[in-house]
């Protein structure tokens, strides 16, 4: 089935991880899909050369989303790739963690222009596309940390609470134009980055989360082409958290739950 068929997609920050399994799974619901990168070229244009190979349609974009204009060029070159934009998932974004005292103007600028400040010029820019599609959607990746507190991450999760306000203040102003604007918060989602972290290993994650294990890239992506999709219509100013239970358990995580 291909409950996606004859849509166009742009998925951003889709050379690795979430965002390159969200491009597969929309492409496999018979999307159109763009595949924006900033440094993961090789990623992306692997991800295309297997879109087309299975005979999708895929294209690679190159651009750097803290900056406006690269927000703008890049959702032009998706929708003249395709003739239309229909499905807008803005993914791109950045984790740094640090206490407050270490985290740096700079570093602090990264996130938010990037996590934030891309969004929405990316949302801005898909617009009339979106519009004009008759079914516009929009899917923004949010995270548990916007919803749920750890240390060393303020700027960061300050960045995806950022994300829930956007989500749902959009959702309100777009609705009479016809474009759904919804969120997906994932949790722990083991991406090749974990696995610098020191001490990281599967199975220590598993420990973490109710359900018993860790998210993979592809428990994240069903959801976002179900929010994208007509499935969904009646759906709007959501965020919907994929992440084995994690957001709902209380803040409190010990090793064996007492009796």
């Amino acid at each position: 089935m291909e409950p996606l068929a004859g849509r166009a997609a742009l998925v951003t920050g889709a050379g690795v991880g979430i965002g390159e399994g969200i491009a597969r799974e929309l492409a496999r619901q018979g999307a159109r899909v763009a595949i924006h990168y900033s440094g993961s070229s090789v990623g992306a244009h692997a991800a295309m050369a297997e879109i087309t190979a299975a005979g999708g349609e895929a294209v690679a974009l190159q651009g750097d989303l803290r900056h406006v204009a690269d927000c703008e060029r890049v959702v032009v070159e998706a929708t003249d790739a395709f003739g239309g934009l229909d499905i807008l998932v803005n993914n791109a974004g950045v984790t740094r963690a640090g206490t407050i005292a270490e985290t740096t103007e700079t570093l602090y600028d990264e996130m938010f222009d990037l996590n934030v400040k891309g969004y929405f010029f990316c949302a801005r820019a898909a617009l009339p596309g979106l519009e004009r599609s008759g079914h516009g959607s929009i899917v923004n990746i949010t995270s548990i940390h916007g919803g749920g507190g750890f240390p060393n991450h303020a700027a960061y999760a300050g960045t995806k609470g950022a994300v829930i306000g956007f989500t749902r203040s959009l959702a309100i102003e777009l609705a009479p134009r016809r474009v759904r604007v919804n969120a997906v918060g994932p949790g722990v989602i083991e991406v090749p980055r974990y696995f610098a972290m020191p001490g990281y290993t599967t199975e220590f994650g598993n420990t973490l989360i109710p359900w018993g294990r860790v998210g993979q890239p592809g428990d994240i992506a069903p959801a976002v082409a179900f929010l994208a999709g007509d499935g969904a219509d009646f759906i709007t100013g959501q965020t919907l958290y994929v992440d084995g239970g994690t957001n709902a358990r209380m803040g409190l995580w010990w090793e064996t739950p007492p009796e």
